[in-house]
């Protein structure tokens, strides 16, 4: 017996490249401007309201997010450990990198792995609100879509400390030709910009399937590494890689809510050569 055919399992709620984030997405109109009127002399509030600027000013490249270290303990046996970048209309506001990877041991079965990360920028905008308000925004829509995935079975959303400003993780159970896939969606926001980490895993060919506490740290790791890239991407000569230390922004922002939708690939043909479908 060899291999079974792959099932290239693109389910996650992960927000596309084609995503929000330009400034000019009217969709985000939900966010109120957080105004903060400058009076003249005297108090007299005639001069026009501002939001406030947004932190940070551009994103890393998406492929560069995680360490050659973590992608060789998500994705093991992958081809191109460079990953695969996302198309964007505007690399500065959002973009996405996938990796797949299949330890094919023939008739003792095999392990398949998927890795997305994710970004998204928002602008402040005199009329859209704050960009880190526009974030939270599409924060909350992103962990709703997850929730709400196509044909995801025993859901469960836990609030993650330590990554960024805000964090949660959904994870759920995907059945595919037999084959149970194991789904972790990490959505994450730090200041302005949001950050989805999407992993899955499952056993082919008879192989047992990964535990799916296993796979939340393996997210959450790499959720951390993917914030990181982004705090240093808008440093004095930061290059955005990863490798720096992990974590958001020392800012606070209280959660509001939960997430921007992304792309549901649950229709994805399986395919022998273990490559994602384009995104």
């Amino acid at each position: 017996m060899g291999a079974a055919a792959v099932p290239v399992i693109l389910f996650a709620s992960a927000c596309s490249s084609d995503d929000g984030g330009s400034d000019g997405d009217k969709k985000d109109s939900g966010a109120k401007p957080s105004a903060s009127a400058s009076g003249g002399a005297g108090g007299s509030g005639d001069q026009a309201a501002t939001v406030e600027k947004a932190a940070f000013a551009k994103l890393p490249e998406p492929c560069d997010t995680l360490s050659k270290k973590t992608l060789g303990d998500l994705v093991p046996a992958a081809k191109n450990k460079s990953g695969k970048a996302g198309t964007s209309d505007d690399v500065s506001t959002r973009g996405n990198c996938t990796w797949d990877s299949l330890d094919n041991n023939g008739v003792d079965g095999s392990q398949f792995r998927w890795l997305r990360v994710s970004l998204n920028r928002f602008e402040s905008d005199q009329s859209l609100g704050s960009g880190a308000k526009r974030a939270q925004t599409n924060f909350t829509k992103q962990v709703t879509d997850a929730q709400a995935a196509k044909g995801a079975k025993d859901v469960k959303t836990t609030p993650v400390q330590g990554v960024g400003d805000q964090a949660t993780l959904v994870s759920y159970d995907v059945k595919k030709d037999k084959d149970t896939f194991k789904q972790q969606t990490l959505v994450t926001r730090v200041e302005n910009a949001v950050v989805t980490v999407d992993y899955n895993g499952a056993g082919l060919a008879g192989d047992k399937s990964p535990d799916a506490g296993d796979l939340a740290k393996d997210t959450q790791k790499a959720g951390k590494e993917a914030v990181a890239a982004v705090v240093g991407a808008n440093k004095a000569g930061g290059s955005g890689t990863s490798g720096k230390p992990s974590g958001g922004s020392d800012k606070t922002d209280k959660p509001k809510g939960d997430s921007d939708k992304a792309e549901d690939g649950s229709g994805a043909k399986p395919k022998t050569d273990a490559k994602p479908k384009s995104e």
